[in-house]
């Protein structure tokens, strides 16, 4: 194993002073300070590994939405996008084949949907091992991740989950509901509401430490100290992903191996097999819904075929007209709406008309 440079050594004793520090009100400004210095440490450690030499990965957006196939050489990843997308990713049957971001697009109802085949990953990736850190640096622009996991090693996911951790991208959970509203007056750090656990007198301290002296603050939910450590600092990164457990061709009991893993990691698992065909179009669906974005009609008069807009689910009527052109939004009278939130067949409804998947709309102009 590498040996540890002088920032992760002092990172390693900090954290260890950390825990072994009991909570009182005697310590509660030491451990804001150990909490301060342990994230710069971190932030710094982050920072070191982008400067270092070696080839980094930059990740252009295209396409309606992006996701990312994250897991170790040789899970397969290649495989699967090439029978997601027309592109062709180099697959082999030893580690470390793909050394670059490989894109491709994937149709799915309609909607293009961007794939990124990532360069494997390995244990401490955040500490720069195999070109880690630019690995999930570049991770970071996709909307979804789609870990793929060799179904003989399972244990593979619980690595990438920390990996994620320690570079602050968070799985599944939605940004805590933190409300922190900086004021010029000299009102000190006000909590107005707080839900969680944590003493107003922790709030305040770890908000003044990241600079914040004046504010009005919110919080709307149970969180823990790193959380919200995590909102302050900006540095937490929230991304939704499943799971892609691969290669069930390869072992019978695929059925009880993806219900454990899901069970245990709250994450959806689909379980494929890219090399025999098994279950792809279970996996297009998962990604399609997993991107939380729908497909709607545009059918104007003089037309006869429907065309395709994708917006985000649970869009309005103003929402899909400000996507198609911002003169359509404010000339916006109202739509005939027909499909699933319709009522029935061309019923008029106003702008904040709530769209659903297949409807298709015609929009109205004031005159």
């Amino acid at each position: 194993m590498a040996e540890k440079s002088p920032l992760e050594n002092k990172l390693e004793e900090l954290s260890t002073e950390y825990s072994k520090t009991k909570y009182n009100k005697a310590t509660n400004k030491h451990l804001g300070i150990l909490r301060k210095k342990i994230s710069e440490i971190k932030k710094e450690i982050t920072e070191a590994g982008r400067g270092q030499k070696g080839k980094g990965f930059f990740v252009k957006k295209a396409g309606d939405s992006t996701v990312a196939l994250m897991g170790f050489p040789s899970a397969g990843k290649s495989s699967i996008i090439n029978v997601l997308t027309s592109a062709k990713s180099k697959t082999a049957r030893y580690e470390f084949t793909t050394t670059t971001v490989v894109p491709g697009i994937m149709f799915y109802n309609e909607a293009r949907i961007q794939v990124f085949d990532m360069p494997g990953l390995i244990e401490n990736a955040h500490l720069g091992a195999g070109g880690g850190r630019s690995v999930i640096a570049a991770m970071r622009v996709a909307d979804l991740i789609v870990f793929v996991i060799d179904i003989d090693r399972t244990a593979h996911l619980q690595i990438l989950l920390d990996e994620l951790k320690a570079l602050s991208v968070i799985i599944n959970k939605p940004k805590p509901k933190i409300f922190i509203r900086e004021s010029q007056n000299a009102i000190g750090l006000l909590v107005e509401a707080n839900r969680s656990k944590l003493s107003d007198r922790e709030i305040q301290t770890v908000i003044s430490e990241f600079g914040t002296h004046n504010a009005r603050i919110r919080i709307d939910e149970n969180i823990t100290i790193e959380e919200l450590i995590g909102f302050v600092s900006s540095k937490n990164h929230y991304m939704k992903a499943i799971v892609a457990l691969n290669k069930i061709d390869l072992n019978s009991d695929y059925e009880r191996i993806a219900s454990a893993m899901s069970s245990k990691y709250n994450l959806e698992v689909i379980p494929i097999s890219a090399t025999q065909n098994i279950n792809i179009e279970n996996l297009k669906s998962a990604i399609y819904r997993n991107l939380n974005i729908m497909t709607i009609y545009l059918k104007p008069k003089d037309e006869a075929i429907a065309k395709p807009l994708i917006l985000k689910a649970q869009s309005n009527v103003g929402e899909a007209a400000a996507k198609l052109h911002t003169e359509i939004h404010d000339n916006l009278k109202c739509a005939y709406i027909s499909g699933p939130s319709a009522k029935f067949n061309r019923q008029r409804v106003g702008v904040e008309h709530i769209l659903k998947e297949g409807d298709t709309i015609t929009f109205i102009k004031n005159r």
